[in-house]
Order: structure tokens, then sequence, then C-alpha cells
């Protein structure tokens, strides 16, 4: 099974481009599965075999989303053992992946995001790390980076003139978004002020790139300054980027774009979270609601 597995990975890599983090993903949901089969042979694998392995997954209580992710990594990997003819039959064909539970994406108010964002000042001229912070988000509003994009973001990427910044997103794909002149401004204040010369945009406090790690604790230390519920995350952001852009009249076409989605499946549950305002603001303000 491990060869197989490894073929598989490789396949990702250098073929499909995934991205590093869904690589890992997978490969550790294939392992899981490899353990499951202690040993047996692939040839022997079949439909029973995939139903006593989603009955143990069940039996740990993981979530319908985790079983789905783990079923979804089985099935790209069988399709690619049948494809490559290690397997005859692909026995994953007739499994049926759980139903999943639609859960909208949190978001904050523009009021909340702009205490958020203020949040983060600079005490003085050497507070560099303010300075930097107060730029970090500016930069998820204004453009709707993921974390990810944001800590791989260089120097090279912003076009300060033109006001528009190129992004490496999911799966090494790359796209260019705007970004305003408040988020360039904050960023053009932090360089300046940094003496570590680097071609990453963000540094932590040794002068290495930050790391997602790093950026997560640094919005945790504003979002308890600001007071903002619980909950909210560096995604919530993007979240917060996407359904502010609808509200105000944005086109879903042009946010998928933004966002970087491949689908606009994917971009349409903003909608929901744009309906679900509508009529909450309905609720109260019509006398017959």
């Amino acid at each position: 099974m491990e060869k197989y597995i490894e073929k598989f990975i490789r396949y990702l890599e250098i073929e499909k481009n995934y991205s590093s983090h869904t690589v890992v993903n997978y490969r550790l949901d294939l392992e899981d599965f490899g353990r499951f089969l202690a040993g047996a042979e692939l040839e022997k694998i079949d439909y029973l075999s995939l139903r006593k392995y989603l009955a143990v997954l069940k039996e740990k209580n993981l979530g319908n989303r985790t079983v789905g992710r783990r079923l979804s990594a089985l099935r790209s990997f069988f399709r690619f053992l049948s494809r490559e003819g290690y397997i005859k039959t692909n026995p994953i064909l007739m499994l049926s992946s759980p139903k999943l539970d639609k859960h909208l994406p949190s978001f904050m108010s523009e009021d909340e995001v702009k205490k958020l964002i203020e949040s983060a000042f600079a005490k003085n001229e050497k507070d560099v790390l303010g300075l930097r912070d107060r730029a970090i988000l500016e930069a998820f509003y204004s453009s709707g980076l993921r974390i990810s994009e944001l800590v791989g973001l260089n120097l090279e990427d912003i076009d300060s003139i033109s006001g528009i910044v190129k992004i490496r997103g999911k799966g090494k794909k790359e796209r260019i978004v705007p970004m305003g002149e408040s988020a360039l401004l904050a960023i053009r204040k932090y360089l300046d002020k940094r003496k570590k010369q680097s071609t990453a945009v963000f540094l932590n406090k040794n002068s290495s790139r930050i790391t997602t790690r790093g950026v997560s604790f640094a919005l945790g230390k504003y979002l308890k300054l600001a007071e903002i519920k619980p909950g909210v995350s560096a995604h919530t952001f993007r979240h917060s980027f996407a359904t502010h852009l609808l509200n105000r009249g944005a086109d879903l076409r042009t946010v998928q774009e933004l966002l970087g989605h491949a689908n606009l499946s994917t971009t349409q549950i903003y909608t929901h979270l744009t309906t679900e305002r509508l009529k909450s603001v309905y609720d109260k303000a019509h006398p017959h609601a």
C-alpha cells in the first residue's frame, strides 16, 4: 500500500501541482486508511472493505465534513490507481459520501472590521511590529487574502502605483487582485520603518518571514483589544471581504475572481449570508413581519 501512496503523492505534486498543505492532508488520510487495512493487498480491497472503514470513522465520532474529506482523498486515490492500471475495478464508485451540514461562514460587520483594524496601531515610531500588524489587518480586509497567501507575499508581488497585488493561491495558481490605498499606505509605513532587508513583505520579530501561526497569534491579541465576538479568525476577514462586497452591489462573478475560487458554487455561499441579512432587517423593520 505504501508504494502506491507514494506514487499517488508524486502525481499530486508533479502533475497536479497541488499545494503542500493539500498534499500533506491527502498523505495523512491515505496513511490512516493503510493502517486500517493492516497489510491487506491492494487487489483485495473491495466495496465491503470501504464500508467497514467508513463504519470505523463513524465509531470515532468524526464529523461528516471530516469523513467526507477522507472519502474525497480515497476517491482521488482509487481513480488514480484505476487509470494507471494498478487495479482492475474501482471499489469506491458505489460508495456515497455522507451528507454535509451546511454552515454559513461567519463574518464581521463593517463597524467591527474598522474597530479591529484601528486596535492595531504603532505606539511610537520604533514600534515596527505595531506598524506590521496594522498593515496585515489592512491587507486581509482590502484584498480578501487567505492567511497562507498573506504570509507568502513578496515585495515584488505588490505594485503600489497600479494598486494591484499578485497572489499565489491554492494549487499554486496565481491571480491579480486590487489592493486599496489604505492597505498600501499601511504597508509602506511598515516597510519604511523596518531595518531588515528581505524579499518577504511581512517579517516576525526575528526578521524571518512571518508564519501563519504568528499571524494568528497577533490577530488574537487585537481581537481581545477590540472586544470582537469569539470565533473570529484570519479567514473571517475573507468572509467579511466577500460579504461586504456583495452587500454593496458587487456581482458574484467578480467576487469569485477576487477570492480565487475555481467554482462559482463555492462563492455562492456568500449570497446566503446577504439573504440572511436582508431577512433580519426585514423582520426588525416591517410591521407585519
